[in-house]
């Protein structure tokens, strides 16, 4: 059973997170944190795709604003 983890470590230290070592050694930070900044442009491009659709949907009128309750009635 011992051995099955050992695998699972060998996988995951030697070959998984190889790529992550070579990053942590560089003297670059700009070439460190390239991973990071891509990941960082890929997520501010989702967020403005996203507010435009919100922005487009609005000015259309589609939305449906009827099932959420503006005003409590407590009768």
């Amino acid at each position: 059973m011992t051995s099955f983890f050992k695998g699972i470590e060998d996988l995951f230290v030697n070959h998984l997170f190889w790529p992550l070592d070579q990053l942590r050694y560089m003297d670059s930070w700009w070439g460190a944190n390239f991973f990071n900044w891509i990941l960082f442009l890929i997520g501010s491009a989702a967020f403005i795709y996203w507010m435009l659709q919100l922005k487009k949907f609005d000015e259309s009128g589609e939305e449906n604003t009827k099932s959420v309750p503006t005003t409590w009635n407590y009768e």
